[in-house]
């Protein structure tokens, strides 16, 4: 059985909804259940923000945020400054951090840790937002690896039919290299 709840965390404009909705899409690609849950307040670009998802293989009845965690993404490692991202992380829970190192100050010690230079991507392929690096599709992309819960070819066909043209492929290529490119566990 799948029920996997997950928990994204960064700053407004870097795509946390978007990779919220693009990760459930991705589990509707190969016929399980999903909730993409947006989480707004007074964002605003720059500041701390949330959203969260159910992936399932049976229909979803909860209707909450999530509170409980098996997965949680960091799209910007600064934010644990300010916010403790392993709150309610189940033990043995996954935690992606969007790093170019896996040397960090912070323990993490009974989740399995995984790292991805999601950034990096980004501006290689030149993904910008307003001037800022975009990682969403890089975190998705690494999620389908450290879950397994679906493939990199879900991720995508959704991305494709999200983006036409050339941003479709740059963002398709920024999961790719994710994928291929995740550390730890």
């Amino acid at each position: 059985m799948i029920f996997l709840e997950f928990r994204f965390h960064g700053r407004g404009g870097q795509g946390v909804v978007t990779a919220s909705q693009l990760l459930v899409a991705s589990a509707f690609k190969v016929g399980l259940w999903g909730q993409s849950i947006p989480m707004f307040g007074a964002e605003r670009r720059g500041a701390p923000v949330e959203a969260y998802a159910r992936i399932s293989d049976t229909p979803i009845r909860r209707h909450s945020q999530v509170y409980r965690p098996d997965v949680v993404a960091v799209f910007d490692p600064k934010i644990m400054e300010v916010v403790d991202v392993s709150r309610g992380l189940k033990p043995d829970g996954i935690l992606l951090l969007n790093s170019p190192t896996d040397k960090f100050e912070y323990k993490f010690e009974g989740f399995r840790v995984y790292f991805v230079d999601a950034t990096g991507i980004a501006i290689k392929l030149g993904l910008y937002f307003a001037g800022f690096p975009v990682v969403n599709t890089a975190i998705v992309g690494a999620l389908a690896k450290a879950t397994g819960i679906f493939p990199l070819e879900a991720v995508l066909e959704v991305i494709s039919s999200t983006w036409s043209g050339r941003i479709g492929e740059l963002n398709a290529e920024a999961a790719k290299l994710a994928y291929t490119s995740l550390r730890g566990g």
